[in-house]
């Protein structure tokens, strides 16, 4: 016997806001394509989320991926191409985001790792810092190819060769889907889950 008596109308509208507060991670006010291609691979939007600063939206996010992977040991270990794609939300100074992307490697990474790719590191943080800002609505990206490296993009424009190898593009990962994750919501959201 329950000591509770919650009323039927009342069961459906809990059970509505539990399934709504499971969906909220993964909905964004962008709407990202299922696919992407990447080379000579069609890649599946693996998870999409929101980046949050405090109460803030700062950039919507999308995980581009050879096949769906629910982890981040699965996502690091699976070969071949892999983007991520990004729309901001508000005007965010081109120096703050540099920065913010060198210290989630840095929280995410050894430090043996982060003075290994040091000169790729650098080139991230050039390529944004480079920018006074980036506005609403602007996009951006993060792209992998097996065997060239990674190439950022600003505006669908690719900011110059691409640096690092698989390992460097790793660490890149690792500041949304790492132990110390840019967004906990977030990391959730790029994994499907």
């Amino acid at each position: 016997m329950s000591f509770f008596k919650i009323p039927p109308l009342a069961h459906v509208a809990v059970l509505t806001l539990l399934l709504a507060g499971n969906a909220i991670a993964a909905v964004t006010s962008t709407k990202f394509e299922p696919t992407q291609a990447v080379q000579d691979t069609t890649l599946t939007l693996n998870g999409a989320g929101t980046r949050y600063r405090a109460i803030f939206k700062v950039y919507d996010l999308a995980l581009y991926t050879p096949r769906k992977v629910t982890s981040a040991e699965e996502l690091l270990a699976l070969p071949g191409p892999k983007r991520l794609n990004f729309v901001a939300l508000r005007d965010v100074p081109g120096t703050d985001l540099g920065l913010a992307f060198i210290k989630g490697l840095s929280a995410n990474s050894s430090p043996e790792l982060a003075l290994k790719h040091t000169v790729s590191s650098t080139r991230l943080v050039e390529i944004f810092s480079g920018r006074s800002k980036l506005t609403a609505g602007d996009s951006f990206a993060m792209e992998y190819v097996p065997g060239k490296g990674t190439t950022f993009y600003i505006l669908g424009q690719p900011q110059g060769a691409p640096v690092g190898d698989a390992e460097f593009f790793n660490m890149v990962l690792r500041i949304w889907v790492g132990p110390s994750p840019a967004d906990l919501k977030l990391k959730d959201a790029l994994l499907g889950q």
